[in-house]
């Protein structure tokens, strides 16, 4: 029994290590995905240090907490 309660407090422990292993260009794919699925035109994402200043929305964090994700709407390309 203290094998068994030993093994799932360590995977426990484990699993929010993991979840921040994710690399920047994965998790900025998975959320471009659900911005253009959910019809947001005319919209940049760009991948900074986490201590830049920017304008825009942080969407995610990457590599560690070391990255993170900025989403800004551009401007709208004109038509001709």
């Amino acid at each position: 029994m203290k094998k068994i309660i030993l093994a799932s407090s360590l995977l426990l422990m484990v699993l929010p290590v993991s979840a921040g292993v994710l690399s920047c260009d994965d998790l900025k794919a998975k959320i471009e995905n659900k911005v253009t699925g959910k019809g947001v035109k005319n919209y940049d994402m760009t991948v900074v240090s986490k201590d830049t200043q920017m304008k825009g929305r942080v969407l995610g964090t990457c590599d560690r907490g070391t990255m993170k994700i900025i989403h800004a709407k551009s401007k709208a390309k004109a038509v001709e």
